[in-house]
């Protein structure tokens, strides 16, 4: 007996009618991503690991997918190298390519190499999927799809502010109720100075970015696992627990951040975005929160981060600004920033809210039942004018039983179906069924086109 075919493991598969719930996702972004100006680019599924690499921060690196180079790729090899069992060595000899981690690095990539061809500031958007050697879990998938959108070539804080109302037009499009997050490396820089470890500030962000999914006490252990003295994490604590309103964190963080040049500029930054922001009647939470860390290394102002209020999943959009990207790639004083909607985890929260609209799903919008050789040569015509007016129909294309022709109209949800035999032939008419209620109408083509 042969084996049950599989697929990897943090991967999907995508019926016919899941493909029309995400196309509903992808469709509502794309319209809003329009709506505020953004052109729609693509690039690889695959990059060359020399781009990706040392992006993404320690962690980042070892999570992405390497692509073994064809042909003799122990070529080159030493006996010795290959008896080591270095597998990240061995992988840098015979893996020039990988799978893109995300599409921002890919997105500076493409800046840099287009540079001659683009308008600054350039507005980008990107609907693809991205790859990521993370352990499955719930929420968490090793493929799935961003929809991003970035600005490039501008350092003015009125793009922040214009995607967090992107954010918000996006989920209240969808009916999702979220909270969006708010956070500013410079603010973090200014903690890890002000309490003496500024060389350690990627392992203070890396280790209070998990503050909601490992608890206090394990951040705490991480922090010290990583040389930071305990005076230090005693002098962080009330401030990654810091609590109150928007302004009320700002003027706490005024005070314990004064010292600091670097806190208070990332301050003054986050201040004129929520104060621009409560102007605009923003319909979602927006919140400053100081345990907001991104984990990627290339964020350096703003850092943004949506969670949904109504089911319990990991953040479902995130981004913020990144002043040094495209510098990495030989294009210096660049900046930009950039949002991404998770389509994945938004499409398993939509399913659990049951919030797609009917229509959502909608398929086929009439059958033309299949009688013969005659009755299709009539049908045929009428079906080309059905469509021709926006109208989803097929006709079925054995001349089978009744039966098994209404049990696949019922199968695929068709709403309705039309009957031709000699009767309606003789007449120029078809018989319309409704499937739902069982009604029959007896009707012109035209009368069935305007009845959609």
């Amino acid at each position: 007996m042969a084996t049950k075919p599989g697929i990897p493991k943090g991967t999907r598969d995508f019926s016919p009618v899941e493909m029309a719930k995400r196309n509903y996702i992808f469709d509502t972004i794309r319209k809003v991503f329009h709506l505020y100006g953004f052109q729609q680019i693509e690039t690889p599924s695959m990059e060359n690991l020399s781009t990706l690499m040392g992006k993404y921060g320690e962690e980042g690196d070892k999570l992405l997918f390497k692509i073994q180079n064809s042909g003799d790729y122990f070529s080159g090899l030493t006996d010795e190298e290959l008896l080591s069992r270095n597998a990240a060595k061995l992988a840098s000899k015979f893996c020039e390519k990988g799978l893109r981690y995300d599409l921002t690095v890919p997105f500076a990539r493409y800046v840099v190499m287009h540079r001659e061809e683009l308008t600054f500031p350039f507005k980008r958007f990107q609907i693809q999927p991205v790859w990521r050697a993370d352990r499955p879990q719930k929420g968490r998938y090793r493929e799935f799809y961003q929809c991003d959108a970035d600005v490039v070539g501008s350092n003015s804080l009125l793009n922040e502010v214009e995607l967090v109302q992107m954010i918000d037009t996006v989920f209240t499009q969808f009916g999702i109720r979220v909270a969006i997050k708010i956070n500013n490396r410079k603010i973090l820089s200014g903690i890890a100075e002000i309490i003496g470890e500024a060389d350690k500030i990627v392992d203070i962000t890396v280790a209070i970015d998990k503050l909601d999914k490992i608890g206090l006490d394990n951040v705490n252990a991480e922090l010290a696992s990583k040389g930071i003295p305990q005076e230090a994490i005693d002098k962080l604590q009330p401030i990654i627990q810091l609590s109150g309103t928007n302004e009320e964190k700002l003027d706490t963080l005024k005070q314990v951040l004064a010292a600091s040049q670097t806190g208070m500029k990332g301050i003054e930054e986050s201040e004129f975005i929520l104060k621009t922001l409560a102007g605009l009647n923003i319909r979602s939470e927006v919140e400053l929160d100081l345990t907001l860390a991104r984990g990627l290394n290339y964020y350096t102002g703003a850092i943004f981060e949506v969670k949904a209020l109504d089911v319990q999943i990991g953040s479902i959009s995130g981004g913020g600004r990144y002043d040094n990207l495209t510098g990495v790639f030989g294009m210096e004083g660049v900046s930009g920033v950039g949002i991404s909607f998770g389509a994945d985890r938004i499409y398993d929260v939509l399913n659990q809210l049951d919030l797609y609209p009917k229509d959502a799903s909608a398929g086929t919008q009439v059958l033309f039942v299949n009688f013969g050789e005659a009755e299709t040569a009539y049908v045929l015509p009428i079906l080309a004018k059905v469509r021709a007016a926006g109208i989803s129909a097929e006709i079925y294309p054995d001349s089978a039983k009744m039966k098994k022709q209404m049990s696949y109209a019922n199968a695929k949800a068709v709403p309705f179906v039309a009957i031709v035999g000699e009767n309606e032939m003789q007449e120029g008419k078809v018989t319309l069924k409704n499937m739902a209620t069982g009604e029959q109408a007896l009707i012109t083509p035209d009368e069935l086109i305007a009845s959609f």
